[in-house]
């Protein structure tokens, strides 16, 4: 969790949301009905919405009533999710996440709790939502929730509260985390009420109704909060490499960027001196200069730059958390963020631990032991549903991610530019009479991607509206995504490093021995083991015959990659034969494969998917796609660069 903090903002959504469009049209609708009953354009003008809902009334006199002296903070992040009709997969992947490992006191995986039962049915959960438009999630982060013993009671009444509140019933689930520095809970809430219509909860109330509960509830919990404690709180924000209640204050009353401060206190006397000293230390970082006695120079930028450092400071508190926990030692002058907007940036090394930059919006971040001899930190985004972690030890590749159109996009945007914005495989064959299927459904499946986020539509007769302005939506798309996943993430392999130098299969450490894949390699930190490993795997391939040296020099077989990729195949193959009784048939490009995916193998060369048929079994490349087609029937085309795959029965070769 981030540093506890005053400030709130409510995230209603993806941007380009359609309903959150047809919202705001509704919106405009209520005010010029308002401005027909008399009320004047600018009353109208001011409504927004925050009101309409359930909880409108609490919301606002509870908004208005302001935090007393005394009370306890709590900080409550929400989130509004819109589910898909009949599609739970995010309502349980975000389930399985609340209840991943290492979040208990213990590191043990959590448990799901409701109103009546301290381990509840996940399963049961989801099969609910499957009909409901949207959900809410929250997180509730109580400042001094280190003093409670067990948050659930504490969440129970607050759910409570909220029914109360709310003048209905809600159907919801939690989970308790202690793996931060504030132990916090995650809470998820049908977007029903106890009559089965939609649950519509004012904005006031989320924004400031149910943070007001919350403090009501811990305060009354712990009882009010002490004036040493308030005192001891304060003094820590004086020094804070963050943005603060005292940054806050300043800065409201230095709107022009002047300060004026009097000599003495006007009221309170520990705030006066806690505020002088942010001042001084301010000063020191070069966000505020005194200029005359009592008057100040304040950072326009304060805000934003304190924000930044915040975020540095905790992201150097992961690093080094992250690096401690694998047993690995770097020096604190070698830590580097890793900026995906350079472009072009990239980055090789091992992972060292994964976790959440941001909790709510599900957003990773990964510490990578750098090839270069360094330790970096990237955030990856969020993960797309067939998308995996970076797993620990294992050898990864991150890119940059760029934002514009692909060649295939421009391949077709000419295509529809001829024919009125419309897209088709017939279409395109004539276009280009030599374009294999592979090729052509390639294009089908990138245009199948972009309709996932509405910005082109398939018509009936299976051709695609695109626009004239293909290239532009294509522009928006690629910065969508950019915007979710800022960086590609590639694993050069599965394995650990110490295991790679006897390995049977075409491994990282051969691609680097014959200078596919060049980047250079430090004599520091994460360097120097792989110059170790190199040197073992060299002579391993030299005992294998994969190898010799000649001149003091080491020369590799012509197709070395490609006979211990064979090799491990054939390994693999015979265990499979062994157990099944299957036999195994290879597959060659230009042929054709069919049959049920049954699973996937992760072995030294890649990845590879285990394609069953009645009486014998194939192992092709892997891809993602396949994931959605367990114990389904698939059917591909083998090119040059991989497979084409169709998912469901489809006849063909080898059926």
């Amino acid at each position: 969790m981030r540093e506890i903090d005053d400030e709130f903002e409510v995230k209603l959504g993806r941007i380009g949301n359609r309903k959150a469009k047809r919202a705001t049209s509704y919106l405009r609708r209520v005010r010029q009905e308002t401005a027909k009953g008399g009320t004047s354009a600018r009353a109208a003008s001011s409504f927004t919405g925050g009101r309409i809902g359930r909880g409108r009334a609490q919301g606002a006199v509870l908004a208005g009533r302001g935090r007393s002296k005394w009370q306890r903070r709590v900080v409550i992040k929400a989130r509004i999710v819109r589910i898909k009709a009949g599609d739970v997969g995010a309502v349980r992947a975000h389930l399985r996440y609340v209840q991943r490992d290492g979040i208990t006191r213990e590191g043990e995986p959590g448990e799901l709790y409701d109103a009546g039962s301290d381990r509840t049915n996940g399963k049961a959960f989801t099969e609910r939502s499957a009909g409901d438009r949207h959900q809410f999630r929250f997180i509730v982060a109580p400042e001094d929730s280190a003093e409670l013993s067990d948050l659930k009671p504490f969440i129970r009444d607050l759910m409570r509260q909220m029914e109360q509140d709310l003048g209905t019933r809600l159907d919801w689930v939690a989970a308790d985390h202690f793996n931060t520095g504030h132990p916090h809970t995650h809470i998820v809430l049908r977007g029903r009420d106890d009559e089965g219509n939609d649950l519509v909860i004012a904005r006031d109330y989320i924004a400031h109704g149910f943070r007001a509960r919350a403090a009501e509830l811990i305060t009354r919990e712990l009882g009010p909060e002490t004036e040493i404690e308030a005192d001891r709180k304060l003094q820590q924000e004086v020094a804070a490499e963050r943005f603060t209640r005292l940054d806050r204050a300043i800065k409201r009353d230095a709107p022009d960027g002047a300060l004026e401060v009097g000599a003495q206190p006007a009221r309170d006397p520990a705030w006066h001196a806690a505020r002088m000293g942010r001042l001084r230390t301010l000063e020191r970082m070069g966000l505020a200069k005194e200029e005359g006695p009592g008057r100040w120079w304040i950072d326009a930028e304060l805000e934003a730059k304190l924000s930044r450092m915040g975020e540095r400071v905790d992201i150097i508190k992961t690093m080094h958390r992250e690096l401690a926990a694998a047993g690995v030692s770097r020096a604190a002058g070698s830590y580097v963020i890793f900026n995906p907007e350079q472009c072009g940036q990239r980055l090789v090394g091992r992972v060292v631990g994964e976790g959440f930059a941001d909790e709510l919006m599900e957003r990773r971040y990964v510490v990578i032991d750098g090839i270069d001899g360094r330790a970096h930190y990237a955030e990856i985004g969020a993960l797309a549903a067939y998308e995996e972690p970076p797993v620990p030890n294992t050898i990864v590749e991150l890119r940059s991610r760029a934002a514009g159109p692909r060649e295939i996009d421009r391949a077709i945007a000419k295509i529809a530019a001829a024919h009125h914005g419309v897209y088709s495989e017939r279409l395109h064959r004539e276009f280009d009479r030599q374009a294999s299927n592979e090729y052509v459904e390639s294009h089908v499946r990138r245009l199948e991607a972009i309709r996932r986020e509405g910005m082109v539509s398939r018509r009936a007769d299976d051709s695609w509206k695109v626009g004239e302005d293909y290239l532009d939506r294509t522009l928006r798309y690629e910065e969508l995504q950019r915007s979710r996943s800022p960086v590609r993430v590639s694993v050069l392999s599965w394995q650990r490093l110490e295991d790679l130098p006897q390995a049977l299969g075409a491994t990282w450490l051969d691609r680097k021995l014959i200078g596919k894949d060049p980047d250079g390699i430090a004599s520091a930190g994460f360097g120097t083991e792989i110059e170790t490993a190199l040197r073992a795997r060299r002579q391993w391939l030299i005992e294998q015959g994969l190898a010799r040296e000649e001149e003091g020099q080491v020369r590799y077989a012509q197709n070395m990659l490609r006979a211990l990729e064979t090799r491990e195949l054939a390994r693999a193959a015979a265990d499979i034969s062994a157990r099944t009784g299957l036999e195994h048939v290879d597959v060659k490009p230009g042929d054709s494969i069919s049959g049920v995916y049954r699973r996937m193998l992760t072995l030294n060369s890649g990845r590879f998917a285990l394609i069953e048929r009645s009486h014998d079994f194939a192992l092709v490349p892997w891809r993602p796609v396949l994931e959605r087609a367990r114990g389904q029937a698939v059917s591909g085309s083998v090119g040059g660069a991989g497979i084409s795959w169709s998912i469901g029965i489809k006849r063909g070769i080898g059926r």
